[in-house]
């Protein structure tokens, strides 16, 4: 449950904040002023401060300055209430890095839709920088991956380039979009195991050879399903050789039952293989591959998101 702690000397008042955010759904910790509210900060570890400004023993700018000396305060959300509306108090206010002001009286729309901003927008920050880090780890592995195959060279950053364009335009919310990125990276990291005579031999591979190759998608899901946060990557690693109609592999899915995650990265991966060199051939141009993405449609690609895919790089 969200935690916000309040710090307020009118009795009332207090109470009538209690009532506002209890009833939305929030955890209520009280203290009555700065001193109070300070000593509370470290064991209560709230998600939010609500505070007044004029109070007793430490006011309102002095818990905001003290707070933002903490490692836990440095973005935590602080939201002041006050009847004081002079400039400088603004002012002193936004120096020490408040987040927003709400001026007495208020009504309770604004002061849900106020805590209700400031905690959307800490989650997004949160989101935001677990994602860069877990991405920049992602990227590394990718990396060690394409580096065994020189053929191969910017592959994984074309890939991931074309399938966050096409999940864009299939509209696709952030977090599926947060996820494609990290699977259209991971895709091949199940290659790690296939010898690299075999990843770069100039001609045809043999059964044996095509046997190890063809199981690099179930390796790649087996690594990633240890890893809490590339776990929901794990689709388009096992899935991305499946074909629409059912001859792929590892399982052999057909139509609708293959994921929508194996569907999109499908295309932007058959579309970048066919625009690069392999040892065994030379890649087709951007055009030619274009045509080749629409003859297969309905046999290797999901008819409708070709569809969308040729509109999207057609613009």
């Amino acid at each position: 449950m969200t935690k916000i702690l309040v710090a307020e000397d009118d009795d009332l008042l207090r109470d009538v904040i209690y009532n506002i955010l209890v009833l939305e759904g929030y955890e209520f910790f009280s203290t009555v002023n700065g001193r109070q509210a300070l000593d509370s900060f470290v064991s209560v570890k709230p998600d939010l401060i609500v505070s007044d400004i004029m109070m007793p023993e430490m006011d309102g700018f002095e818990l905001l300055k003290e707070v933002r000396f903490l490692p836990l305060g440095v973005t935590m959300p602080f939201l002041f209430l006050t009847a004081r509306t002079e400039r400088t108090d603004v002012k002193k206010a936004r120096s020490l890095g408040v987040d927003d002001y709400l001026f007495k009286p208020f009504d309770a729309w604004e002061l849900i839709e106020a805590v209700r901003t400031r905690l959307n927008r800490r989650r997004a920050v949160e989101l935001f920088d677990t994602r860069a880090a877990h991405l920049q780890t992602v990227v590394m592995l990718g990396n060690v991956i394409e580096a065994r195959d020189p053929y191969t060279a910017g592959h994984v950053d074309r890939v991931r380039r074309l399938a966050l364009s096409l999940g864009f335009a299939l509209n696709w919310n952030a977090e599926e979009i947060a996820i494609l990125e990290f699977g259209a990276v991971l895709h091949d990291i199940g290659k790690i195991m296939v010898p690299r005579y075999v990843l770069t031999k100039a001609g045809l591979l043999d059964d044996e050879e095509w046997e190890v190759m063809r199981q690099h998608p179930q390796v790649g899901a087996q690594m990633l399903e240890g890893v809490d946060h590339l776990r929901l990557a794990i689709p388009y690693v096992l899935y991305h050789h499946e074909w629409w109609n059912g001859k792929g592999y590892p399982f052999g899915l057909k139509g609708a039952d293959t994921p929508p995650e194996e569907r999109l990265l499908a295309i932007v991966d058959g579309f970048d293989s066919m625009t690069s060199d392999r040892p065994y051939r030379m890649g087709l141009s951007m055009a030619d591959a274009l045509v080749e993405i629409r003859k297969n449609s309905g046999v290797y690609f999901d008819p409708e998101m070709v569809d969308v895919f040729l509109q999207t790089y057609k613009e």
